[in-house]
């Protein structure tokens, strides 16, 4: 997730919602659509805890990809009209969501 989200970010990338095809919008709404399907299928867990996270990344890695596959037009229209700033700030709160899960991952459990 942290990898992706990098790639996309706007300050690496700063043209890239500009020039998306409806073709490559709708690729990679089927990749996240996938992407989410597994998570959801592997770990759909509602407990009061950080893992609700990964539940809730999947849900929308899933609503996202079904929308982009859907409406690869309308969507590519309506990202290339979105001020930069708006993706920087939601990719920024994805990175902290991807770190934050990440490192609860890969630590000592209590």
């Amino acid at each position: 997730m942290i990898a992706v989200i990098a790639s996309e970010f706007p300050l690496v990338q700063p043209s890239l919602y500009a020039e998306q095809t409806p073709p490559v919008v709708y690729l990679s709404g089927v990749l996240m659509f996938v992407a989410g399907l597994a998570i959801v299928r592997a770990h759909n867990i509602w407990a009061r805890n950080w893992t609700v996270l990964v539940t809730l990344c999947g849900w929308a890695l899933l609503i996202l990809g079904t929308v982009r596959m859907f409406a690869a037009s309308r969507y590519q229209r309506a990202s290339a009209q979105t001020a930069s700033w708006v993706f920087l700030v939601l990719e920024t709160a994805l990175v902290i969501v991807a770190v934050y899960i990440t490192f609860k991952a890969y630590s000592r459990s209590e």
